[in-house]
C-alpha cells in the first residue's frame, strides 16, 4: 500500500514530526511511504495513494498559509471523487501549550471529510498517547529554543500515528482486493 506524508515546516519542527510519521508507517510490512514538503508535493499524486497524512505548524489555531494553499488545489480531485475512501490522518506542531493545536488539526481534518476520506485518529489506548491525549492526530508542542526540534515523546506519537495509518491502509487495501 502507498502512503503519502505531506508537510509544511518553517523551523524544522514539523519536518521532524513528518519524518517520524513516515518512519512509523514504513515499519508496517508492505508499506511504500512517500514524504514531501508542500512546495514539492503534487496534489494529483494523492489519487494514487491508499493513505494520506498531512500536517504543518499551527498558526493561531489554524493551518499554515502554504499548507492551506496546497489543500486548496484539491478541487479537481474532489470533483472527480479521487480521494473517496482513502485513509487520512493529520498532524500539527505549535510553540505553546494550548496554542491552538486541536483547532488546527480539526481544520486539517475538514478538507479530508469533504473529500470523502476515512479519518484515522490516535486512540488513547496507544501507550504513547495514553496520557498525552492527541486524539485527532498528532499535535505536539515544541520548545522553539531547544536544539532538538521535537521531544522523544512527540516522535513516538508520530511513529505510532504512522504505524496506525499504515495498518489500517493495509487492512482496507486487502479488503478492496478481496
Amino acid at each position: 500500500m502507498r502512503i503519502y506524508v505531506v508537510y509544511d515546516s518553517e523551523g524544522g519542527h514539523t519536518k521532524a514530526l513528518a519524518e517520524a510519521i513516515a518512519e512509523g508507517a514504513g515499519r508496517v510490512e508492505g508499506a511504500e511511504v512517500f514524504i514531501d514538503h508542500v512546495h514539492d508535493a503534487d496534489v494529483r499524486d494523492l489519487a494514487n495513494m491508499d493513505a494520506i497524512i498531512w500536517g504543518g505548524p499551527g498558526h493561531f489555531g489554524t493551518i499554515s498559509a502554504d499548507l492551506k494553499t496546497w489543500i486548496d488545489k484539491l478541487g479537481y480531485l474532489w470533483a472527480n471523487g479521487k480521494l473517496i475512501n482513502k485513509i487520512g490522518a493529520v498532524f500539527c506542531t505549535t510553540a505553546t501549550v494550548h496554542g491552538g493545536v486541536e483547532a488546527a488539526m480539526l481544520n486539517l481534518i475538514t478538507p479530508m471529510l469533504h473529500q470523502g476520506m476515512i479519518i484515522a485518529g490516535l486512540p488513547g489506548n496507544i501507550p504513547e498517547n495514553a496520557l498525552y491525549g492527541s486524539y485527532y492526530g498528532v499535535g505536539v508542542t515544541c520548545d522553539v529554543d531547544s536544539k532538538d526540534p521535537i521531544s522523544q515523546d512527540g516522535l513516538q506519537l508520530g511513529r505510532a500515528l504512522g504505524a496506525r495509518v499504515a495498518g489500517i491502509a493495509k487492512e482496507t487495501t486487502g479488503l478492496r482486493k478481496a
